[in-house]
């Protein structure tokens, strides 16, 4: 065989392994079928479960692997220091309360007449000093008083003066009532224990720690009779909705997954189709992670979707590794319902 020919050969062998890279490229992509096949996991969401406030733990309800529903009690911290902080906290406000009241009442009528006949005692103490001082200036012309008893007489007299302006005064303020100013300081007062009231219930409420939704324990990390120190953990859930699933998409096929777009996701470990949707897409390009097992893609720059199933069930764990099919072809969907 010629140089020539050797070289012919060469090429054309060049040439058919090609285009089988391109062929088994194609099938990767899309299918004979049309269907586009992407990989992914599972990605379930959860919740570290913590309570709000510190304290000893009385009572752990539920065990690992155990199901609840939302709103269910799962765990309980001793909640006498809290009780007694909500009683002190309502006695305060009652003592708010009065204080309010007595200021936008006024003073009872019985301190009303009192501030009334203390400015008649003062007024009758006045007249009589008054009297006395005429006396003693009239005896003082004829010779018959000093002038240190006049001088003493009349500042007994303005004494008595003083006392009747001071007693019309707390009448004065015992008839208008507390000043605007007092009223509202009462009140802001009443408000600011109300608010402290309300603080209290709230946190003798967070010593019960109820589950926020559906879903499965995965891990109890406290037991009764342990200090657990506010947000510190003390179950780990794993919720039951939604389910996601996180895969990876080429730039090329974007135009193919957009949000909405219906897929189905497979599994390894049955032979059931779930059905889901494209949720999101991301609008950042990124490598492929390693745990989407397609080697020849791992190097490429993707973009990530979220897939929402919408018939999950027990099967789908988290981290479980799925494909998913997006058959966007028209009338393909009839002969790739389930696998």
């Amino acid at each position: 065989m010629g140089k020539k020919a050797r070289s012919i050969l060469v090429a054309a062998a060049v040439a058919l392994v090609a285009a089988g890279g391109a062929y088994a490229w194609l099938q990767h992509r899309a299918g004979d079928d049309g269907v586009l096949r992407l990989y992914g996991n599972v990605d379930i969401r959860e919740v570290q479960l913590a309570f709000r406030q510190p304290g000893r733990v009385a009572q752990m309800v539920f065990d690992e692997g155990d199901v609840v529903t939302a709103g269910t009690r799962m765990a309980t911290i001793d909640a006498t220091p809290y009780e007694d902080a909500l009683a002190a906290a309502e006695a305060s406000v009652r003592i708010a309360q009065a204080e309010f009241a007595k200021m936008r009442r006024g003073l009872r009528p019985q301190e009303i007449a009192q501030a009334r006949e203390a400015l008649n005692r003062a007024s009758a103490v006045a007249d009589d000093a008054e009297r006395n001082l005429h006396r003693q200036s009239v005896l003082l012309a004829s010779g018959a008083s000093s002038q240190r008893t006049v001088d003493a007489a009349r500042a007994g007299y303005e004494q008595a003066i003083a006392g009747v302006k001071a007693a019309r005064a707390a009448l004065s303020q015992a008839t208008e009532g507390f000043r605007r100013e007092d009223v509202s300081a009462a009140e802001a007062r009443l408000a600011s224990a109300e608010a402290a009231r309300a603080q209290a219930a709230t946190a003798l409420a967070d010593t019960v720690l109820h589950a926020p939704s559906d879903g499965t324990v995965i891990a109890r990390a406290r037991e009764p009779g342990s200090m657990v120190s506010s947000q510190s953990s003390v179950y780990s859930l794993s919720l039951d909705a939604p389910v996601y699933v996180r895969a990876y998409v080429d730039e090329p096929e974007l135009g193919r997954v957009a949000p909405g777009t219906p897929v189905r996701v497979l599994t390894d470990s049955s032979a059931r189709a779930y059905r889901g949707q494209v949720g999101f897409v991301s609008p950042r390009a990124e490598f492929t992670p390693k745990t989407v097992e397609t080697a020849d893609l791992r190097t490429d720059l993707v973009y990530r979707l979220r897939i929402v199933v919408d018939d999950a069930d027990d099967a789908l764990r988290q981290g479980m590794p799925v494909t998913i099919e997006v058959d966007d072809q028209p009338g393909a969907a009839a002969g790739n319902g389930a696998r």
